[in-house]
């Protein structure tokens, strides 16, 4: 098998591309586990970097689960009408369908490991935002 073609089964996170993710402020992630890294099919793991007081606004994701896991900073995650503050090894859980929010609270930005299942790859019909009022 040649090396084009050989499986991939290994990820460091300076050898994928960066993007800012819909409906967030100030953050990149790193697709490391995906379909697109290493074929995976079930699951997806990104490494999320976000910077002091940005993060994820209000918005679920009704076929799929989600788990943040903090490796440094701090912050606030809201789900089914409870509201945590999280640091470096500790982890929430996003059940499917349930609103939630990820906002940075400390000084220093988060570094997170996020796991989808099945895998999100920012397809817009996986997530649903909430819609803005109208104001008068």
């Amino acid at each position: 098998m040649s090396s084009a073609t050989a499986k991939r089964y290994f990820v460091r996170p300076e050898d994928v591309p960066g993007y800012s993710p819909a409906n967030h402020t100030g953050t990149v992630n790193r697709r490391l586990i995906s379909p697109e890294t290493v074929g995976a099919t079930s699951m997806e793991v990104l490494l999320g970097t976000i910077e002091a007081g940005q993060g994820a606004l209000p918005h679920a994701h009704p076929g799929m689960e989600q788990a943040c896991y903090i490796l440094s900073g701090r912050a606030r995650a809201e789900v089914g009408g409870q509201s945590r503050e999280i640091g470096p090894g500790e982890m929430c859980f996003f059940p499917k369908g349930e609103e939630h929010v990820f906002t940075v609270i400390g000084p220093e930005p988060v570094q997170v490991l996020v796991i989808y299942s099945p895998p999100y790859g920012e397809d817009p019909a996986k997530v649903v935002r909430r819609v803005a009022e109208a104001h008068p």
